[in-house]
């Protein structure tokens, strides 16, 4: 089954670091995806550009707005999909990720699983 890995943050938080804490989780993560490319089980890997875009119908219009979030702290960084056997597997790495383990720059992860071309769960 495929999952994806959404991965939250407070931007202000993010900013505030120290340089060697951000160095030091940006390391955890690189040897965390690596570990999952390496075991096969990493699909695919992505930071985020922090300019999204939302289209929502508004009147019956298309309107394209700035961002997709009214009012959030916390947004969309960046994103990651494996392939696992089963939901406590993607259960797992989701607890192993090293940003979610690093206190209160967290902002946590979203686990959703993917549909297959027929709609059915992969």
């Amino acid at each position: 089954m495929k999952y994806l890995m959404l991965i939250y943050g407070n931007e202000e938080i993010w900013s505030s670091l120290p340089d060697g804490d951000l160095t030091a989780l940006i390391g955890q993560v690189d040897a965390f995806n690596e570990a999952l490319r390496a075991s096969g089980e990493l699909v695919d890997v992505q930071g985020l550009v922090s300019r999204p875009r939302s289209v929502r119908i508004i009147a019956d219009t298309p309107v394209v707005t700035d961002g997709p979030y009214l009012e959030a702290k916390e947004y969309v960084g960046s994103y990651f999909v494996v392939d696992v056997d089963d939901e406590q597997r993607a259960l797992e790495i989701a607890r192993e990720y090293p940003g979610v383990r690093f206190g209160s720059a967290s902002g946590g992860i979203e686990i959703w699983p993917l549909m297959a071309g027929d709609g059915a769960e992969h």
